[in-house]
């Protein structure tokens, strides 16, 4: 099984709320199923996980930086890709605080085109409380270091 690496952003805005993006799988192995989950996406070659998390908050947000932080969780799953590939995914989280929360789609694949359906700014307490499906199941636990123990 092929391993792929990402690097995930927890995207935070003023207001101390995180960046998810709706997914909506029609047509590919996901067909039916649906799920938040933050911005970001696989290393391209000879990318180390810190330059993709900048390169992706550009693509999927039009938020641009030029640093990152260290990672502040990973996640190592079997996973299934839209294409029906099972891959090993090795995923590192990012957080960014951002000043505007405005987003930009100017650089979307056509893939993100078809299956990011919206998107929406979580409280916390919003997270708490819903029934939807949220990738990574331990997002609350991914941001305690930005809103430390009396948050999440």
């Amino acid at each position: 099984m092929r391993e792929r690496k990402s690097a995930r952003l927890l995207v935070i805005n003023p207001d101390q709320q995180v960046l998810l993006f709706k997914f909506v799988h029609k047509d590919d192995a996901l067909a039916g199923s649906e799920h938040w989950a933050t911005p970001g996406g696989g290393l391209e070659e000879g990318e180390t996980f810190q330059a993709a998390a900048i390169r992706e908050l550009r693509e999927e947000t039009g938020i641009q930086i030029s640093s990152v932080a260290e990672p502040v969780a990973e996640r190592r799953f079997e996973m299934l890709l839209p294409s029906g590939e099972w891959v090993f995914s090795v995923e590192q989280y990012f957080v960014v605080q951002v000043a505007d929360p405005t987003l930009s789609r100017a650089d979307w694949t056509a893939h993100e085109l078809k299956v990011m359906a919206e998107h929406h700014w979580w409280s916390v307490e919003e997270l708490r409380c819903t029934e939807q499906t949220v990738w990574p199941e331990a997002l609350l636990e991914m941001l305690r270091p930005v809103y430390g123990d009396a948050r999440p």
